[in-house]
């Protein structure tokens, strides 16, 4: 496994900038429990915790990394709430360069945890995150430490790092591989947008270079107290938008536009929509994915999964397409969710003789 598999990837790097920890070729699997309890016998999930550092930023830190090497540069500077860090301090590891991350205040211990076992530095940011005027602050702070010779800002959006993001178009390829003529629908979870525009785009490329025939409906899923993109893309409005974030989902915690505006022409041009689902409803399918599927992810991840099921409850979907939601990364990286989930659960201990009682 490998993201330089892909010929339009791996172009203008050299062999000596193509690190990899075995990034891409996840595993796509037909729900067997969740799909067919809601009318949707093919219902497909893109497992993407099973890269490397356990989500689907491999993709992005693989060849943003290689990129910043080819341009000479010497120190990756980053934001992150957890995945893309990880990613990155795994892959600056790998190239040996230095790497530091401007952290979004609510990011998990666990993921902060990673990132500091990869040997990055890292700073939280109160307000990062989660407040419009604080977020963007930062973010202009960053970009002028980017011009500082040899240093280059990663950060996991088109705006920001577009070579980077070339390799999240990875997903669609590999889609249109393991789906013999793509899906018909798929389901991505949103925060600033990169993603769902990095698996739309990645579909276009396809489509222009006669590899497919036609792009699938890209449906941008958010929570709804992170309401940036999925709602005016239903509402028919051109925008995107800035919110104050009040979503407690990891990952999702994005109060500005990004690639808001790019994603919701992307999913628009598809025949896609946004679909918005509360915290509550992404932790119970969180918990349904381990319970019923044997998919251990974290919230951000569920929340693809509860867009389709909600879609599917109003009447939005055909029983007969083929429906890809993507699993963006692992319940290890949010371990107080996964505390909720298993909370009302007891791992009683006991003697031998109590458990011998038992049997």
């Amino acid at each position: 496994m490998s993201l330089w598999v892909w010929p339009d990837l791996a172009r203008g790097i050299p062999d000596e900038f193509r690190f990899t920890l075995g990034e891409g070729r996840t595993p796509l699997v037909r729900s067997r429990r969740i799909g067919p309890a809601a009318g949707l016998p093919h219902l497909y999930f893109k497992v993407e915790s099973a890269n490397p550092t356990g989500s689907y930023k491999d993709r992005f830190a693989a060849r943003a990394v290689a990129a910043l090497m080819l341009e000479g540069k010497q120190c990756c500077l980053a934001t992150s709430s957890g995945n893309t860090g990880a990613a990155l301090a795994a892959y600056c590891a790998v190239a040996g360069i230095p790497c530091e991350i401007a952290i979004v205040e609510t990011a998990p211990t666990a993921k902060l945890a990673q990132m500091l076992a990869y040997g990055a530095r890292l700073t939280r940011v109160r307000g990062f995150g989660t407040n419009p005027e604080i977020t963007r602050a930062t973010m202009e702070f960053l970009r002028e430490r980017a011009a500082e010779p040899f240093v280059s800002l990663q950060i996991s959006a088109y705006r920001y790092s577009p070579a980077g993001m070339a390799g999240v178009q990875s997903i669609a390829y590999e889609l249109a591989e393991q789906l013999a003529g793509g899906p018909e629908r798929v389901f991505s979870p949103s925060g600033g947008g990169g993603l769902t525009l990095a698996v739309a785009r990645g579909f276009q490329h396809l489509v222009g270079e006669g590899r497919l025939s036609r792009v699938p409906r890209i449906e941008c899923v958010q929570p709804d107290g992170n309401d940036t993109i999925a709602g005016p893309l239903r509402r028919g409005e051109g925008r995107a938008r800035s919110i104050p974030c009040t979503t407690r989902i990891s990952g999702l915690q994005v109060a500005d536009v990004i690639d808001g505006d790019e994603t919701l022409m992307a999913c628009r041009a598809s025949g896609g929509t946004g679909h918005l689902v509360t915290d509550e409803e992404t932790w119970a399918v969180q918990a349904r994915l381990a319970a019923e599927e044997a998919i251990f992810c974290e919230p951000a991840s569920a929340v693809a999964v509860a867009g389709a099921l909600r879609a599917r409850a109003a009447g939005e979907l055909d029983p007969h397409e083929r429906i890809v939601c993507l699993i963006t990364s692992s319940g290890f990286k949010d371990i107080p969710s996964v505390e909720r989930m298993v909370a009302s659960v007891s791992c009683p201990l006991v003697s031998l003789e109590e458990f011998r009682s038992t049997a």
